[in-house]
């Protein structure tokens, strides 16, 4: 014979006896606060457009002296010593060509690397809400909240990435919790508030296999639901059963180092992606809330790169983010173009930046077993 069943206990064919609310607050709890007004609870990454300010244009500033620079051609020994090192940084290379070779010519040629970063400050302000837990509050008595733009937030070390979240002054509240009614608990979603389950061992049978009663839940099918120890409700997970929310507007601050590089090289058969890892002589640096284009440098091309990059940066970041700071600097880096004869045939290479790399694709001891 089978055990009589509860026909209240929770199971896929009966209905919820209660509902639960929404975990989301609706939009009608959130006050309407002036400067604020277009913002909602979570919602997409969107950052507010900062105060206008003038961009600045080619001879806005005050323009520095720099100098074009010139560093003088290697001499044939730093050449030989460099490509030897070369040789050396791989297995099968013999130094043989770069210990016996015989120059014919070193080719000088002037980089030059500009460089350009902007410190920018977005901000993104949204509603927020936690559970009250005695928090001060700071509402609208104590006067109107700054507008987003005037929040008082620190500004981090300057050219780093970096983000914070701060609570926006005179928007704080305490309502009571949506989802619960205030009640602080919300019906179980486990048993629909009966309090009862199936047994996991006999699967609400009240038997096993063998036909023999359920020792687990005696025969009943039914067992008490542990999720919420029988009473057919639970705290409320928004709440955290306090049945109050602490509101406020939170101010998300997140600051980036936004950078534009570019060469200017003269004309030669040097790969100029190879510059990227090396360095150079430093030229010329400013740093100051806006940098100018540079207008005097002997070189057109870097006085065109420059006002290039501040004027992508400005177009880019000015409408969405505020530039707290900007630095401009230019770097010389020397390229040699090293010709040479070994075994009566020519052959080049070049030795680049201040670390006298080498780039040889072609040099004659690749693959050789001479010692």
């Amino acid at each position: 014979m089978e055990p009589q069943q509860a026909d209240s206990w929770a199971s896929p064919g009966n209905p919820p006896m209660a509902t639960e609310g929404p975990t989301a607050p609706p939009a009608s709890m959130l006050d309407k606060v002036a400067g604020y007004e277009s913002i909602a609870m979570g919602g997409e990454e969107k950052y507010l457009p900062p105060p206008a300010y003038p961009m600045p244009s080619a001879g806005g500033g005050q323009p520095q002296s720099v100098q074009q620079g010139s560093l003088p051609s290697i001499s044939e020994d730093t050449a030989r010593q460099a490509l030897i090192k070369y040789a050396s940084d791989h297995i099968t290379y013999s130094s043989r060509p770069a210990e016996e070779m015989t120059f014919k010519e070193l080719k000088p040629y002037n980089m030059y690397r500009y460089r350009l970063e902007s410190f920018t400050e977005s901000r993104k302000p949204e509603w927020k809400c936690e559970p009250y837990h005695n928090q001060i509050i700071h509402c609208y008595d104590f006067g109107a909240p700054p507008p987003p733009w005037e929040v008082a937030v620190d500004i981090p070390k300057m050219f780093e990435k970096s983000k914070k979240k701060v609570q926006v002054p005179q928007t704080a509240s305490v309502k009571g919790c949506h989802r619960c009614m205030t009640t602080g608990k919300v019906p179980c979603d486990k048993c629909l508030q009966t309090g009862r389950v199936k047994c996991w061992v006999c699967l609400g049978k009240g038997y096993r296999l063998s036909e023999e009663r359920c020792n687990h839940c005696m025969g009943s099918g039914i067992e008490s639901c542990k999720s919420c120890t029988g009473y057919g409700c639970q705290k409320c997970n928004v709440c955290a059963g306090r049945g109050q929310l602490f509101f406020y507007i939170q101010l998300t601050v997140k600051w980036e180092n936004n950078k534009f590089e570019q060469i200017i090289a003269q004309q030669c058969e040097f790969p100029i992606k190879h510059l990227s890892k090396v360095n150079g002589q430093q030229l010329f640096s400013d740093q100051q809330v806006q940098v100018y284009p540079i207008m005097n440098f002997p070189d057109p091309k870097v006085q065109q790169v420059s006002q290039q990059g501040i004027q992508e940066h400005w177009t880019q970041f000015g409408k969405t983010s505020r530039i707290i700071q900007q630095r401009h600097t230019i770097e010389l880096i020397p390229v040699t173009e090293v010709h040479f004869n070994w075994k009566r045939k020519d052959h080049s290479y070049f030795v680049y930046g201040i670390e006298n790399k080498v780039h040889a694709p072609e040099y004659p001891g690749k693959n050789c077993t001479i010692m």
